[in-house]
């Protein structure tokens, strides 16, 4: 099963960077604040530049070059209640919460922004996280099997009455969540992101979840990371969505942003992208087939988080709406973006860049011979 349709305008992220240090562990000038006030703003200049989703980090250890950090769930509804269109995705880890209380705070959410909140499911990469709190770390697989019961199970106290499941890790018993998550048309129940590269997660992905996010990817890359998930999707009847994560570097000419790229690389936290890329490198060594996120990341490719530098949005606005509208053609929904400086870089892709994507998918759909829907345009208040 195909995401490829070019009549539908991608979508775009960014994002939130409720973590200190910015997106790059480099001591490179990063104009961005982690704290709430920092971050409202961003948030309405993204919705305003035409940003649909945004996507707040989960970190509670001081790690990777990030000292402070808020927690996802309750920095998230902040930022719905301070918006008006933006759908902001909370990443959640199995194991730190039960589904069923997710569930009842995601819809609670879901009332409170009229339809726009959203999870990331993470299945968990930092062992010290969760030994630190006293709870159990479970091998590589095992936390997939995990995963895959507790979206289940959100997504069945989500759609259903009285529901009930049995498994290795939870049990739900005929119950029932009322209020139900706010009526949105075309969109069953609030939307389930899930990431991961390894082989277990690629099915489980396939399986149950709405979209799936890729870490940084060149296009070949992409093409293969993403083919366990349509494989399993396939086999379930499902058709899941598909998100890749890029940096973006948008300069004035194409040797101003390589040049920024390497002052990027040459200022790199060696200590900290180390200590990141050991702890979570072992969990692809875990696997038995040694498949999994950042298994064959480079330090260069760990300095920011998701391996954003291989999408290589970089250059020109020009170069870079070109390549965003590749990476449509072979498969990808949603482009998460990330920035050096949020407020600033996110403001000029929506006035600079965002408008060639879209003269770019209207005719790439042309050519095609299908009609584009071009998105709604936004009168900006961005900056305001």
């Amino acid at each position: 099963m195909s995401s490829i349709d070019l009549s539908q305008p991608l979508k775009f992220a960014y994002w939130v960077p409720n973590v200190s240090g910015g997106l790059v562990v480099s001591t490179i000038e990063q104009r961005t604040g982690w704290d709430f006030e920092y971050n409202k703003k961003l948030a309405r200049i993204a919705e305003d530049a035409g940003f649909e989703y945004a996507l707040s980090q989960t970190r509670y250890a001081a790690s990777y070059g990030a000292d402070k950090q808020h927690e996802a769930t309750s920095f998230s509804l902040a930022l719905l209640a301070a918006t008006e269109r933006l759908k902001v995705i909370a990443a959640v880890h199995p194991g730190m919460w039960h589904p069923g209380v997710l569930a009842k705070f995601i819809i609670t959410a879901d009332h409170i922004s009229n339809g726009r909140a959203a999870v990331n499911i993470v299945s968990g990469w930092l062992k010290s996280e969760f030994t630190g709190f006293g709870l159990d770390w479970l091998d590589h697989d095992e936390r997939y099997v995990r995963t895959e019961e507790f979206i289940r199970i959100l997504r069945g106290l989500w759609t259903e009455q009285e529901y009930s499941q049995a498994g290795n890790y939870y049990n739900i018993n005929n119950f029932t969540l009322n209020p139900p998550p706010v009526h949105v048309p075309g969109r069953a129940h609030p939307e389930i992101f899930f990431g991961g590269n390894s082989t277990a997660a690629q099915a489980t992905a396939g399986r149950v979840a709405d979209w799936y996010f890729s870490n940084g990817k060149d296009l070949d890359g992409f093409k293969e990371n993403i083919a366990g998930v349509q494989a399993a999707a396939a086999l379930a009847g499902r058709t899941p969505r598909f998100g890749l994560n890029g940096f973006v570097i948008a300069r004035d000419s194409e040797k101003e942003a390589r040049e920024t790229l390497r002052e990027i690389v040459a200022k790199a936290h060696r200590p900290a992208v180390e200590g990141f890329r050991d702890a979570v490198q072992e969990a692809g060594a875990s696997t038995a087939d040694k498949k999994g996120m950042w298994a064959d990341s480079t330090f260069e490719d760990l300095i920011q988080y998701n391996d954003g530098f291989r999408t290589q949005l970089i250059g020109t606005p020009e170069q870079i709406a070109e390549r965003i509208v590749a990476y449509k053609k072979i498969g990808v929904n949603l482009m998460l973006t990330c920035y050096l400086h949020f407020q600033e870089e996110v403001q000029a892709f929506g006035t600079d860049i965002l408008p060639l994507v879209r003269e770019l998918e209207a005719d790439a759909a042309a050519k095609a011979g299908v009609d584009f829907t071009a998105p709604p345009t936004i009168t900006s208040k961005a900056g305001v």
